[in-house]
């Protein structure tokens, strides 16, 4: 498996609300099956970012696709050569 780091902007209508209980339950199955591990929006620059862990560009698309806020986003996929930080690295020891 291959990290893949997604970038959306979405627009919003008088209906978007309406569709984000649902698209958080489809969310939140993805990030406890360890396909998302960050998931991050910005309301001030309606923006997103999706770390996912998939096999190629292919596989991302079909699983953003099956997100009931799909129609509301223009992405990017990019795949990642490295992705690194502290919740990679071993806990530091502290001695008593």
């Amino acid at each position: 498996m291959d990290k893949f780091q997604v970038s959306i902007f979405f627009s919003m209508d008088e209906h978007f609300m309406s569709f984000v209980p649902e698209h958080r339950k489809y969310i939140n199955s993805l990030i406890e099956k360890n396909i998302i591990e960050h998931y991050a929006v910005s309301m001030d620059s309606f923006r997103s970012w999706i770390l996912i862990n998939a096999k190629n560009k292919e596989e991302v698309q079909g699983i953003l696709e099956k997100s009931p806020l799909f129609k509301y986003w223009i992405f990017e996929i990019d795949k990642l050569f490295v992705y690194d930080g502290a919740s990679y690295r071993l806990p530091e020891i502290l001695l008593n």
